[in-house]
């Protein structure tokens, strides 16, 4: 059974730093592309950063570039979030993802979901 488990959310003050992660079991993890998605109250889901099978290729959302860094480990199936200079903004409930076809970027369908953590900045 496919299986994408989310953790590291929180409060923290603007300015701060979380680093979030998704462990992933049930399917052969370097063969999917991976994304971390988020959806504010009141608005629509959005692609955060997006991550190729290897690794090598990485995509971010403007308002995110120069501040997260996407990576993985495939030898211990996760992949990391590390949000630093948080704003307010940046608050929502964080998702990751993951497809076996198309490209390492964050748009398009995604298979597979895990179920959310919250990240909240506020001071």
């Amino acid at each position: 059974q496919l299986q994408l488990v989310e953790s590291g959310g929180g409060l923290v003050q603007p300015g701060g730093s979380l680093r979030l992660s998704c462990a992933a079991s049930g399917f052969t993890f370097d063969y999917y592309n991976i994304g971390w998605f988020r959806q504010a109250p009141g608005k629509e889901r959005e692609g955060v950063s997006c991550i190729s099978r290897s690794g090598g290729s990485t995509n971010y959302a403007d308002s995110v570039k120069g501040r997260f860094t996407i990576s993985r480990d495939n030898a211990q199936n996760t992949v990391y979030l590390q949000m630093n200079s948080l704003k307010p903004e940046d608050t929502a409930v964080y998702y990751c993802a993951a497809r076996f076809f198309g490209a390492a970027a964050c748009t398009g369908k995604y298979d597979y979901w895990g179920q959310g953590t919250q990240v909240t900045v506020s001071s």
